[in-house]
């Protein structure tokens, strides 16, 4: 990536001019047998779409807030780079009563939590493919239903200060810089070695190791992730499997 990328959404985008046809993240849901693959284009038109939701239809403006109760999941890489991309802070797991908006898994705890933000609130399927809701729940938007008809184009009205908070993971605070610096900085010791570096991570979104093996330390490096939910699930057998399968060249777990 470009040395002179300071935030989250600068990684995007140097990695969109080099190469937009490689895969960016890979997805699978051992619960339910999901496999989904993006590439740097499609991973990026997403954030695009809901970056345009975020600043055009929810109205949110630098400096807001949004929390995010989702588990570690493609679409959840899609909102933090699409807050990044607006220059929003996204509360990973943070308190929705203190949130502009928050979005929402499908699990109904999730969804209970999320009532108590005033603002707009927005609710994920995570069905495979980006499936919506067969009935939406009460209050929320279905993101399914609202993001494909948004601008496959994002500009942000004002530029993004890569100094200002970006992100708020386990009750620490980062700017879109310190983001970047420290993906950077550790991306070595998780394996990511440069532009062809594959890992795979079965951990959680809810730290900032989660956070960086599952997408930020990928995206500053040229890499990319196998992200896998439910893990557990996966008998050391299949994990092999995929591993020389998916071509991975480092683990977290």
């Amino acid at each position: 990536m470009n040395a002179t990328d300071r935030t989250p959404a600068d990684l995007l985008s140097s990695a969109l001019a080099a190469d937009p046809g490689r895969p960016l993240v890979t997805f699978y849901d051992d619960a339910t047998g999901e496999r989904v693959e993006l590439s740097v284009a499609t991973f990026a038109n997403w954030v695009a779409k809901t970056a345009n939701l975020l600043q055009d239809e929810l109205s949110v403006e630098p400096g807001d807030r949004v929390t995010l109760l989702l588990p570690a999941h493609w679409q959840t890489a899609v909102w933090l780079l699409a807050c990044a991309s607006v220059g929003v802070i996204a509360d990973v797991g943070g308190d929705p009563s203190a949130a502009d908006v928050v979005v929402s898994g499908p699990e109904p705890e999730s969804l209970e939590a999320a009532r108590a933000c005033s603002g707009p609130r927005v609710a994920l399927a995570l069905r495979p493919l980006g499936g919506r809701f067969p009935q939406p729940p009460e209050g929320f938007a279905d993101y399914a239903v609202e993001v494909p008809g948004q601008g496959d184009r994002f500009v942000p009205y004002a530029p993004v200060d890569p100094e200002e908070p970006a992100l708020i993971v386990a009750g620490r605070e980062f700017s879109g810089a310190e983001v970047v610096e420290r993906a950077r900085a550790e991306a070595p010791d998780l394996g990511l070695t440069g532009p062809g570096s594959r890992i795979l991570s079965g951990l959680s979104y809810d730290t900032w190791e989660g956070l960086n093996a599952g997408l930020y330390a990928p995206l500053a490096t040229g890499g990319s992730v196998v992200l896998c939910r439910h893990l557990d699930r996966l008998g050391a057998d299949a994990l092999d499997k995929r591993v020389e399968s998916e071509r991975v060249t480092a683990i977290s777990r």
